[in-house]
């Protein structure tokens, strides 16, 4: 297990994590320090404790919102799908309509030759 320091509102955070987690962890912190340092400028320094609970519900909801366009995102991708298998259901009717034309064809025209005795 490692350990990284991050910073929230100006204050060093020392926390462990798994090894190779580092970054990412600091990138999570940076995203988070920044909607406190945002808070602290518009409302000003209430308290840690209530800042981070406010940068902690921004942070959620900005989550929430993602998962709800993950979810439309999701939803779009079944209706492309079931459009795509609907055109490929088409198109496989059309050419077997199309195949069946050419064998009727062929077989009069077979039909034909055989009639008018140029069979070679």
């Amino acid at each position: 297990m490692s350990k990284v320091t991050i910073s929230l509102n100006g204050r060093p955070f020392t926390i462990g994590c798994e090894d190779g987690q580092q970054a990412y962890l600091k990138e999570l912190a940076g995203h988070l320090d920044t909607h406190v340092r945002d808070l602290a400028e518009k409302v000003g320094q209430i308290g840690e404790l209530r800042l981070l609970l406010m940068a902690s519900l921004i942070v959620a909801d900005e989550m929430r919102e993602a998962q709800g366009k993950v979810e439309a995102l999701e939803a779009q991708l079944l209706d492309a799908k079931g459009t795509i298998s609907q055109g490929e259901a088409r198109r496989r009717a059309d050419r077997a309509r199309a195949a069946d034309a050419i064998v009727k064809a062929a077989e009069r025209l077979e039909a034909l030759a055989g009639a008018d005795g140029s069979e070679a």
